[in-house]
């Protein structure tokens, strides 16, 4: 007798592989969850968010070439997956392939226009292909239309400073202290600015703001060294002018 494949049941046990597939993956467990993507696929190989699944496994585990595998049959599966595009966008980062990743974030960007953090990755990726011409154009832009997006002031102002531009920097970091006045790293950025630019009084202001907020920072020994430092110099510039 011929026998046919109950297709409710089918669907039922897919289900059941891939939400412990999930709970797996969502508690870190990623070679555990592997084993249930691959179950899951073996029923359909049609889904693509068992493949996606698979491919954020295999990029935590630290093998991108496999989690880029993975990440674009989900996207040929789904040309609108935008989670696919940006994770390979992010794997290619991650394994020194700045320029494949701007591919990536770029197809990502035309599914949905409106992610910050993928604009931002774009941004990051022509930075390390050493067009930072190309990065601050991007980052001003998201500045623009997402005012609130702090990161994007950050890294501008992080480019800015790595070009020597202390100035337009400091301006920057000013910008973001309007969105956010208690952004530390902001007061650390504007107060080594001001040191770069010799205005060492200012200097010593907004290494004073930053210390008061971050004490125990990482930052804070190199800003406590720095800031003692300024003291002392102004202190025997101060004993000069007297002999």
């Amino acid at each position: 007798m011929q026998t046919t494949t109950n297709p409710i049941k089918i669907n039922k046990q897919k289900k059941s592989y891939i939400d412990k597939a999930d709970a797996l993956r969502n508690n870190n467990e990623f070679q555990d969850a592997i084993s249930f993507y691959l179950n899951a696929i073996l029923i359909d190989r049609e889904n693509p968010k068992s493949f996606y699944g698979l491919g954020i496994c295999y990029k935590n585990i630290g093998n991108y070439d496999k989690a880029i595998k993975y990440f674009q049959k989900a996207s040929e599966l789904d040309k609108y997956y935008f989670e696919a595009f940006y994770e390979t966008g992010i794997c290619n980062l991650l394994r020194g392939y700045p320029g494949e990743s701007i591919r990536n974030f770029v197809q990502a960007i035309q599914i949905n226009p409106d992610s910050p953090e993928a604009i931002l990755q774009l941004g990051m990726s022509h930075e390390l292909c050493d067009e930072p011409e190309m990065s601050l154009m991007i980052y001003q832009k998201l500045i623009e239309n997402t005012p609130s997006f702090t990161k994007a002031y950050e890294h501008k102002s992080s480019l800015l400073m790595k070009m020597d531009m202390f100035k337009e920097a400091s301006i920057v970091l000013n910008q973001l202290l309007k969105v956010d006045p208690e952004y530390a790293n902001a007061f650390a950025g504007i107060g080594i600015c001001f040191d770069k630019l010799g205005k060492t009084a200012e200097a010593q202001r907004y290494y004073r703001k930053f210390l008061a907020s971050q004490p125990f920072s990482k930052q804070a020994t190199f800003i406590k060294t720095r800031l003692d430092k300024l003291k002392n110099k102004k202190l025997q510039n101060s004993n000069l002018s007297l002999v």
